[in-house]
Protein backbone atom coordinates (compact mmCIF):
# COMPACT_ATOMS: atom_id res chain seq x y z
CA UNK A 1 0.00 0.00 0.00
CA UNK A 2 2.89 2.28 0.51
CA UNK A 3 4.04 1.28 -3.14
CA UNK A 4 0.54 2.54 -4.38
CA UNK A 5 0.93 5.31 -2.39
CA UNK A 6 4.02 6.53 -3.10
CA UNK A 7 3.63 6.16 -6.58
CA UNK A 8 0.08 8.11 -7.26
CA UNK A 9 2.27 10.81 -5.12
CA UNK A 10 5.22 10.94 -7.97
CA UNK A 11 4.80 13.65 -10.79
CA UNK A 12 4.52 11.22 -13.42
CA UNK A 13 1.16 9.76 -12.65
CA UNK A 14 -0.42 13.52 -11.99
CA UNK A 15 0.97 13.88 -15.88
CA UNK A 16 -1.05 10.55 -16.90
CA UNK A 17 -4.24 11.15 -14.84
CA UNK A 18 -4.37 14.50 -16.84
CA UNK A 19 -3.93 12.98 -20.33
CA UNK A 20 -6.34 10.90 -19.15
CA UNK A 21 -9.12 14.11 -18.12
CA UNK A 22 -7.98 15.56 -21.66
CA UNK A 23 -9.06 12.21 -23.17
CA UNK A 24 -12.00 11.66 -21.80
CA UNK A 25 -13.02 15.04 -23.03
CA UNK A 26 -12.28 14.73 -26.32
CA UNK A 27 -14.36 10.99 -26.20
CA UNK A 28 -17.20 13.56 -24.97
CA UNK A 29 -17.05 16.35 -27.48
CA UNK A 30 -17.13 13.51 -30.37
CA UNK A 31 -20.67 11.93 -28.72
CA UNK A 32 -21.91 14.90 -29.09
CA UNK A 33 -21.18 15.44 -32.80
CA UNK A 34 -21.73 12.42 -33.55
CA UNK A 35 -25.12 13.00 -31.90
CA UNK A 36 -25.65 16.02 -33.95
CA UNK A 37 -24.75 14.77 -37.22
CA UNK A 38 -26.79 11.24 -36.93
CA UNK A 39 -29.73 13.82 -36.20
CA UNK A 40 -28.99 16.35 -38.99
CA UNK A 41 -29.19 12.95 -40.95
CA UNK A 42 -31.99 11.51 -40.08
CA UNK A 43 -33.80 15.28 -40.98
CA UNK A 44 -32.53 14.77 -44.58
CA UNK A 45 -33.60 11.62 -44.89
CA UNK A 46 -36.84 12.64 -43.75
CA UNK A 47 -37.14 15.04 -45.86
CA UNK A 48 -35.97 13.37 -48.95
CA UNK A 49 -38.20 10.73 -48.08
CA UNK A 50 -41.32 13.41 -47.72
CA UNK A 51 -40.15 15.04 -51.13
CA UNK A 52 -40.42 11.31 -53.21
CA UNK A 53 -43.66 10.70 -51.83
CA UNK A 54 -44.88 14.43 -53.32
CA UNK A 55 -43.20 13.64 -56.05
CA UNK A 56 -44.73 10.50 -56.61
CA UNK A 57 -48.11 11.44 -56.00
CA UNK A 58 -47.98 14.06 -58.15
CA UNK A 59 -46.63 12.25 -61.08
CA UNK A 60 -49.54 9.20 -60.56
CA UNK A 61 -52.47 12.28 -60.40
CA UNK A 62 -51.03 13.47 -63.87
CA UNK A 63 -51.10 9.99 -65.04
CA UNK A 64 -54.47 9.11 -63.74
CA UNK A 65 -55.95 12.75 -65.66
CA UNK A 66 -54.30 11.40 -68.79
CA UNK A 67 -55.96 8.30 -68.24
CA UNK A 68 -59.29 9.92 -67.62
CA UNK A 69 -59.63 12.03 -70.50
CA UNK A 70 -62.78 11.59 -72.51
CA UNK A 71 -62.29 10.07 -75.35
CA UNK A 72 -64.97 11.14 -77.37
CA UNK A 73 -62.95 14.33 -78.64
CA UNK A 74 -60.74 12.06 -80.50
CA UNK A 75 -63.22 10.14 -82.40
CA UNK A 76 -64.59 13.76 -83.11
CA UNK A 77 -61.32 15.10 -84.90
CA UNK A 78 -61.17 12.67 -87.93
CA UNK A 79 -64.75 14.17 -88.71
CA UNK A 80 -63.31 17.76 -87.89
CA UNK A 81 -60.17 16.47 -90.35
CA UNK A 82 -62.54 15.47 -93.25
CA UNK A 83 -64.02 19.22 -93.41
CA UNK A 84 -61.20 20.83 -93.68
CA UNK A 85 -60.17 18.24 -96.67
CA UNK A 86 -63.27 19.03 -98.11
CA UNK A 87 -62.26 23.20 -97.36
CA UNK A 88 -59.41 22.28 -99.97
CA UNK A 89 -60.94 20.79 -102.33
CA UNK A 90 -62.66 24.07 -103.04
CA UNK A 91 -59.49 26.25 -103.15
CA UNK A 92 -57.51 26.49 -106.08
CA UNK A 93 -54.15 27.52 -104.22
CA UNK A 94 -52.42 28.29 -107.39
CA UNK A 95 -55.09 30.49 -108.39
CA UNK A 96 -54.58 32.51 -105.58
CA UNK A 97 -50.68 33.05 -105.62
CA UNK A 98 -51.72 34.11 -109.64
CA UNK A 99 -54.04 36.31 -108.38
CA UNK A 100 -51.88 37.89 -105.33
CA UNK A 101 -48.74 38.03 -108.78
CA UNK A 102 -51.12 40.09 -110.74
CA UNK A 103 -51.76 42.12 -108.06
CA UNK A 104 -48.25 42.82 -107.46
CA UNK A 105 -47.43 43.38 -110.73
CA UNK A 106 -50.49 45.94 -111.31
CA UNK A 107 -49.47 48.15 -108.17
CA UNK A 108 -45.76 48.19 -109.16
CA UNK A 109 -46.97 49.39 -113.13
CA UNK A 110 -48.81 52.42 -111.10
CA UNK A 111 -45.81 53.35 -109.03
CA UNK A 112 -43.70 53.27 -112.18
CA UNK A 113 -46.06 55.24 -114.44
CA UNK A 114 -46.90 57.63 -111.47
CA UNK A 115 -42.90 58.21 -111.46
CA UNK A 116 -42.33 59.22 -114.56
CA UNK A 117 -45.31 61.10 -115.42
CA UNK A 118 -43.72 62.97 -111.86
CA UNK A 119 -40.50 63.34 -113.16
CA UNK A 120 -41.17 64.48 -116.36
CA UNK A 121 -43.42 67.24 -114.79
CA UNK A 122 -39.62 68.60 -113.77
CA UNK A 123 -38.22 70.85 -115.62
CA UNK A 124 -35.09 69.35 -117.57
CA UNK A 125 -31.86 71.49 -117.22
CA UNK A 126 -30.82 72.04 -121.19
CA UNK A 127 -26.68 72.32 -121.62
CA UNK A 128 -25.88 75.96 -122.94
CA UNK A 129 -22.87 77.78 -123.86
CA UNK A 130 -22.14 80.49 -124.80
CA UNK A 131 -19.80 81.40 -127.49
CA UNK A 132 -17.95 84.83 -128.92
CA UNK A 133 -16.15 84.47 -132.82
CA UNK A 134 -13.80 86.72 -134.33
CA UNK A 135 -14.38 86.36 -137.77
CA UNK A 136 -11.67 88.34 -139.51
CA UNK A 137 -12.36 89.14 -143.36
CA UNK A 138 -10.25 89.23 -146.49
CA UNK A 139 -9.15 92.83 -146.79
CA UNK A 140 -10.10 96.42 -145.55
CA UNK A 141 -12.78 96.66 -148.49
CA UNK A 142 -14.70 93.67 -147.54
CA UNK A 143 -18.32 94.88 -146.00
CA UNK A 144 -18.43 93.98 -142.83
CA UNK A 145 -22.28 94.79 -142.10
CA UNK A 146 -23.14 92.58 -145.23
CA UNK A 147 -20.52 89.48 -143.55
CA UNK A 148 -22.34 89.70 -140.90
CA UNK A 149 -25.92 90.14 -141.96
CA UNK A 150 -24.57 87.21 -144.27
CA UNK A 151 -23.53 85.56 -140.44
CA UNK A 152 -27.22 86.02 -138.97
CA UNK A 153 -28.95 83.89 -141.47
CA UNK A 154 -27.21 80.64 -140.35
CA UNK A 155 -30.11 79.66 -138.46
CA UNK A 156 -30.77 76.39 -136.55
CA UNK A 157 -32.85 75.02 -133.70
CA UNK A 158 -30.77 75.57 -130.55
CA UNK A 159 -28.63 78.42 -132.19
CA UNK A 160 -29.42 82.21 -130.79
CA UNK A 161 -27.23 85.04 -131.92
CA UNK A 162 -26.13 88.01 -130.02
CA UNK A 163 -24.54 91.70 -129.88
CA UNK A 164 -21.76 92.43 -132.08
CA UNK A 165 -18.98 95.01 -132.61
CA UNK A 166 -16.27 95.83 -135.26
CA UNK A 167 -12.96 95.61 -133.74
CA UNK A 168 -9.74 97.29 -135.01
CA UNK A 169 -6.97 94.71 -136.10
CA UNK A 170 -4.32 96.57 -138.25
CA UNK A 171 -3.61 98.50 -141.11
CA UNK A 172 -7.36 99.26 -141.09
CA UNK A 173 -8.62 96.24 -141.11
CA UNK A 174 -11.15 95.56 -138.55
CA UNK A 175 -12.69 92.13 -137.55
CA UNK A 176 -16.19 90.97 -136.26
CA UNK A 177 -16.90 89.97 -132.98
CA UNK A 178 -20.24 88.33 -132.68
CA UNK A 179 -21.62 86.55 -129.87
CA UNK A 180 -24.13 83.55 -129.47
CA UNK A 181 -25.76 81.20 -127.47
CA UNK A 182 -26.02 77.50 -128.46
CA UNK A 183 -27.65 74.75 -127.16
CA UNK A 184 -24.59 71.19 -126.70
CA UNK A 185 -26.72 68.76 -127.58
CA UNK A 186 -28.15 70.74 -130.99
CA UNK A 187 -25.54 73.12 -132.12
CA UNK A 188 -21.87 71.71 -132.82
CA UNK A 189 -19.07 74.66 -132.53
CA UNK A 190 -17.15 72.80 -135.33
CA UNK A 191 -20.36 72.65 -137.66
CA UNK A 192 -21.57 76.22 -136.62
CA UNK A 193 -17.43 77.54 -137.39
CA UNK A 194 -17.43 75.63 -141.08
CA UNK A 195 -21.10 76.66 -141.46
CA UNK A 196 -19.58 80.08 -141.24
CA UNK A 197 -16.16 80.02 -143.40
CA UNK A 198 -18.14 78.77 -145.77
CA UNK A 199 -19.02 82.11 -146.67
CA UNK A 200 -15.73 82.43 -148.26
CA UNK A 201 -16.35 85.66 -150.34
CA UNK A 202 -16.33 87.68 -146.64
CA UNK A 203 -14.97 85.23 -144.00
CA UNK A 204 -11.34 84.39 -144.20
CA UNK A 205 -11.25 82.58 -140.79
CA UNK A 206 -13.20 81.89 -137.60
CA UNK A 207 -11.65 82.10 -134.37
CA UNK A 208 -13.49 81.09 -130.97
CA UNK A 209 -12.65 84.07 -128.83
CA UNK A 210 -14.13 83.20 -125.57
CA UNK A 211 -15.99 80.02 -124.54
CA UNK A 212 -18.11 79.59 -121.46
CA UNK A 213 -20.85 77.35 -119.91
CA UNK A 214 -24.39 78.11 -118.96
Amino acid sequence: MDGITTLTATPASGEVLDRVVVIEKDNADLRKLIDSLRSVCLETQSRVTALEKKVNAELAGKTVVSRSAPAPASKAAPAKAEKVDDDDDDVDLFGSEDEEDEEAARVREERLAAYAAKKSKKPQIIAKSSLILDVKPWDDETDLKVMEAEIRKIETDGLLWGASKFVPVAFGIQKLSISCVVEDDKVSIDWLTEEIEKLEDYVQSVDVAAFNKI
